[in-house]
């Protein structure tokens, strides 16, 4: 089996487990306060595999794209107690018949587990949990990545050299014998003065340091300039002569991206090998507050980047950009191919995880918003219904009762189709044209 299918099935597991504790975030507070749970899915659509415990059903379905527990009463009756409409037409008629379905389970003595019988402050606990999981498990494993494994970071030992120079103007630079190198490139300084791969580097010039920073920033700063580079190679110390050549680089501005100008800087042809260096943990929540004001941005932009997505890619025919949304088809094979990667097992697995932490951080985000049927809608709705009882109480009149999510149903019903139907475009995507580290 290759790596790459092994990716990719790690990654169905990793995306199963972020659902199994999503659901589990909602199910156990539902179960401390007392509300029955008929189910707890992970999955939609047909069951593969179901067990009954106590008055739980809990299974696996077959398409691993979500989940859901499923509480009696999620939906209250009318004002006049009753599950029926005197309204007509058919979102009057859809509105009674999930009104109907939601209150059907309970059986006698469950009056007072039903959900919307619930204080406000526990029907915000039980809908917060499952965002919540997926929020702790990102830091968990954003944790690992960056505590356990540890950022990559240069070392003083040389990995590899740079065969030729791509732009030069040292004259003193000699060309590798014919056919080696490009026409008008040359050796790279580092191959003429025959430095090896696993050598140390301890100085370069009038600088003695096994800081790679350090060394390649004096290295850029004297294009042209003969000096020493000076290595431990097998126990012994060498001092190997270089003429560091000129190259032309773009010129960076403060995000790290191409200002359009250029400038000539040293160049010698070494690449370093490279350590993880293990962070504090006091670095998670930094890089997490980072990532999540890039996914507020995703989030707005969604619409905007499907429209693209079609219009742009899959009707147009360009290039699929890497901001483009991706789907758990799409990130499935990311998880397969950064798997396959020729880079350090650590490397590999800290990317593995990263990507899968911040699939979670996106979900708490995403869940949050106020919108049936997501989590954040059910959060939405119980808070406008303990301001509206605070303001009754403080006004004294009568408690105006829970709110009626049931009246909701429709614009619910509308959003799912909109999820479900962005969802099959990202994953027809992700079949046709996928994202690729490449």
């Amino acid at each position: 089996m290759s790596m790459e299918i092994v990716g990719i099935a790690l990654f169905v597991l990793l995306i199963g487990l972020s659902i199994a504790l999503h659901e589990l975030g909602h199910l156990i507070p539902a179960k401390i306060f007392g509300v029955r749970v008929t189910q707890y899915m992970v999955g939609f659509g047909p069951t593969i595999w179901s067990r009954t415990r106590g008055e739980t059903q809990y299974g696996l379905k077959a398409i691993p794209v979500g989940g859901y527990i499923r509480m009696i009463g999620m939906l209250p009756p009318g004002k006049d107690g009753t599950t029926r409409s005197m309204s007509t037409g058919r979102f009057a008629s859809m509105i009674s018949d999930a009104r109907q379905a939601s209150l059907d389970e309970m059986q006698p003595g469950d009056e007072d587990r039903a959900f919307y019988r619930l204080p406000v402050w526990k029907r915000l606990i039980i809908m917060l949990g499952g965002p919540v999981m997926n929020l702790a498990l990102a830091f968990i494993l954003f944790g690992v990545v960056l505590v356990g494994i540890g950022t990559p970071s240069p070392s003083a030992q040389i990995a590899g050299l740079v065969a030729c120079t791509p732009t030069s103007s040292a004259a003193t630079v000699q060309p590798l014998p014919s056919g080696n190198c490009p026409t008008g490139s040359l050796t790279s300084p580092a191959a003429a003065a025959g430095l090896q791969s696993g050598d140390r580097l301890v100085g370069v010039g009038p600088i003695q340091t096994d800081q790679w920073d350090e060394a390649t920033a004096w290295i850029r700063a004297n294009p042209g300039r003969t000096a020493d580079l000076v290595v431990v190679r097998d126990g012994t110390r060498l001092s190997l002569p270089v003429t560091i050549a000129e190259v032309e680089r773009p010129v960076l501005d403060s995000a790290g991206e191409p200002t359009g100008a250029t400038e000539t800087v040293g160049f010698v042809g070494i690449r370093p090998a490279i350590d993880y260096v293990g962070q504090p943990l006091s670095s998670v929540p930094p890089v997490m507050w980072s990532l999540t004001q890039d996914s507020v941005v995703a989030l707005i932009s969604l619409p905007v980047r499907l429209y693209e997505l079609v219009d742009e890619t899959l009707i147009g025919g360009g290039e699929r950009e890497l901001d483009s949304p991706v789907s758990v088809v799409g990130a499935s094979r990311l998880g397969g191919e950064i798997a396959a990667l020729d880079d350090p097992v650590e490397g590999r697995i800290a990317i593995f995880l990263g990507l899968a932490a911040s699939l979670n951080l996106f979900l708490f985000l995403f869940n949050l918003l106020p919108i049936l049927p997501l989590d954040g809608g059910h959060v939405a709705a119980a808070l406008y219904e303990g301001s509206r009882r605070t303001f009754a109480r403080l006004t004294k009149r009568p408690d105006p009762g829970p709110v009626d999510t049931a009246r909701l149903l429709p614009v619910a019903y509308v959003v799912a189709v909109v999820l479900i139907g962005a969802g099959a475009i990202v994953i027809f995507a992700d079949l046709v044209k996928p994202i690729t580290l490449g």
